[in-house]
Order: structure tokens, then C-alpha cells, then sequence
């Protein structure tokens, strides 16, 4: 017996390790599909062939489901550009077009994307989530943002713009665009069309942003 119960140990710890991942692919799924309101806890834990107390033993709620998936999608995301702008020296067009390119590369993924469209969506019903998104994300990339911006005026790169309301200005648009697509359904002939945006946001941008004939 000792025998057959020695290759189950492994096994059984690389199922229980996946276990939490496998819990957040179903919740996205049926989050996706119903909607945030609509899917409960019962039915994650059946798409996922588990019972509604294991699911607990790792999500506590369902509010904490989506927070994990805030924290497994996204969080890397905001902290990669935290190491991008907050760690830059020279011209901030150069971090903002890296940090920008990078986000958009990222939102192609349909499961990423699908994080910040369920936010949109059900934000006005639960506010709760809106808070979560902005603790675990805005609150910590948009002040490194402004001081890239600060920076950027006072080492000459940029001419002399409001920093907090400028990086509102870099994210805005791309906001704006999946709002429409998602929300109000307006979508480009070609798709989302993120890299295409981008470039054109970028080249706008950075007329209204740079220093006119700068020192650099």
C-alpha cells in the first residue's frame, strides 16, 4: 500500500497548488458569460468540479474572487510600469511610450481585457469594486506617473503642464476607447485596434506635451 500511496503525494500537492488558479479561470469564465451579479459562489465551484467549501478555503467571497483576479492579471501589469516610470531617467516620452506599448500588448490577451471590462460593467451596481481596482492599481501607478511628469518639466523635456491632470490626459483616451468598445459596442472596422490608437495617441500626445523648440 505504502507503495501505490507514494506517487499520490506529488500529485496531489501540484492539484491542490492549482487549485487556486483553477478557481479564477472558472469565476472569469462565468463572470464573463452571466455577469458579476448573476454567478454565485455554488456556480464557480462547479465549474471548477470542486465543492463551494474548497472554493472558500481559498476566496472568502465573491468580491475576493474578483480581487484575485485583479491581483493575478493586472497587479503584474501595474508593476512592471512602476518599474518602467518609476525607475526612468531622461525624456519621459520615452518611459510613457514603453509603459503605453506594453499595456496595450497586454490588453490584447481576451482574459485580461476581460478584468477592466467587468469593472466597467458592474462598477455602478457595486461600488466596492471600483475601490478595489483603484487600491490595487490606480493608487499606486498614477503618482509615479506625475512625479515622471514633474520631472520631465523640470529637467526641460516638457513644457510646463499640470502633471496630475496630464497623466489623466496619457490614460484617458485609451479609457475612453475600450469604454466605447465595450460598453456602447463601437468598435473599429479592424477590431479593438490598440496598436493603431496608440501610435496616433502618442503622436497627439506628445505635440501638446513637448517642450517647443525645448533644450531637448
Amino acid at each position: 500500500m505504502e507503495n501505490e500511496k507514494a506517487p499520490r503525494g506529488p500529485k496531489f500537492r501540484r492539484r491542490a497548488d492549482a487549485r487556486p488558479d483553477e478557481v479564477l479561470d472558472a469565476a472569469l469564465e462565468l463572470f464573463i458569460a452571466n455577469g458579476f451579479a448573476a454567478t454565485r459562489v455554488e456556480d464557480v465551484a462547479r465549474r471548477a468540479g470542486l465543492s463551494k467549501g474548497a472554493v472558500y478555503l481559498y476566496f472568502p467571497s465573491k468580491e475576493a474572487l474578483l480581487e484575485g483576479l485583479v491581483r493575478r492579471a493586472v497587479t503584474p501589469i501595474a508593476t512592471q510600469a512602476l518599474e518602467q516610470l518609476g525607475h526612468f531617467e531622461g525624456d519621459p516620452r520615452i518611459a510613457i511610450s514603453a509603459t503605453l506599448r506594453m499595456v496595450a500588448t497586454k490588453l490584447v490577451d481576451p482574459k485580461l481585457i476581460a478584468i477592466p471590462r467587468l469593472i466597467m460593467r458592474e462598477v455602478v451596481q457595486f461600488p466596492e469594486l471600483a475601490i478595489m481596482y483603484r487600491n490595487e492599481v490606480l493608487n499606486h501607478v498614477l503618482p509615479v506617473a506625475e512625479r515622471l511628469i514633474a520631472r520631465g518639466i523640470a529637467q526641460g523635456y516638457l513644457r510646463p503642464v499640470d502633471p496630475e491632470l496630464t497623466v489623466r490626459s496619457i490614460v484617458g483616451p485609451i479609457a475612453l476607447h475600450l469604454i466605447l468598445a465595450e460598453v456602447f459596442q463601437l468598435v473599429p472596422e479592424d477590431g479593438l485596434a490598440m496598436d493603431r490608437l496608440l501610435e496616433n495617441h502618442l503622436s497627439i500626445l506628445f505635440d501638446g506635451m513637448s517642450l517647443p523648440g525645448g533644450s531637448k
